[in-house]
């Protein structure tokens, strides 16, 4: 019973110490006012499929701070803001955060080409959830909706809507939670 009791602590205070509870206050302004912190969560459903009709996972990217994007090819807040998306990887590629984005529901792959093309993509992944199974399983109700996964693939916040991801306060945000 004392080994449990000790365990459960241990297990407490780790999750004390992750990213989600070392969020300085002051980090959530400007484009990230809209961030939803949330109690660290693995998420139920981690696979998509990738540009090539292979299965891919969110733990490929173990270790990097994810910021979890679903968008697609018909919604115009989500053209909208894909350009800060592609520079935010631009960004912070080199340092531990990667930006997965997925296409929600059905589309026809030379849409999505178009669309990357249209707002200036270059180098992020064109993932789909054809099923929207991944997507149900977090909760995403509105496109774009963003959620931020840190080095563990657990789930730290989320956005619903539009935001500039390449604005600095966003930067320094994403930075905060990268392991030194």
């Amino acid at each position: 019973m004392l080994l449990k009791v000790a365990l459960g602590l241990y297990g407490f205070g780790l999750a004390l110490a992750t990213p989600a509870a070392a969020l300085d206050a002051s980090l959530l302004s400007g484009q990230m006012e809209k961030l939803e912190l949330v109690a660290p969560y693995p998420p139920a459903i981690t696979s998509y499929l990738r540009e090539d009709g292979s299965v891919g996972d969110i733990s490929d990217y173990a270790g990097d701070v994810v910021v979890l994007n679903f968008w697609a090819t018909w919604c115009a807040p989500c053209r909208a803001e894909m350009p800060s998306l592609q520079a935010l990887q631009d960004t912070l590629g080199d340092e531990g955060v990667e930006v997965v984005t997925i296409a929600f529901g059905r589309h026809n792959p030379d849409a999505m080409k178009r669309f990357w093309q249209d707002t200036g993509v270059t180098s992020l992944p064109l993932h789909l959830d054809p099923q929207a199974e991944m997507a149900k399983a977090l909760g995403v109700e509105g496109l774009p909706h963003t959620f931020i996964l840190g080095p563990n693939g657990e789930v730290l916040a989320e956005l619903t809507g539009e935001a500039n991801w390449a604005a600095p306060e966003t930067v320094a945000l994403l930075r905060s939670l990268v392991p030194n």
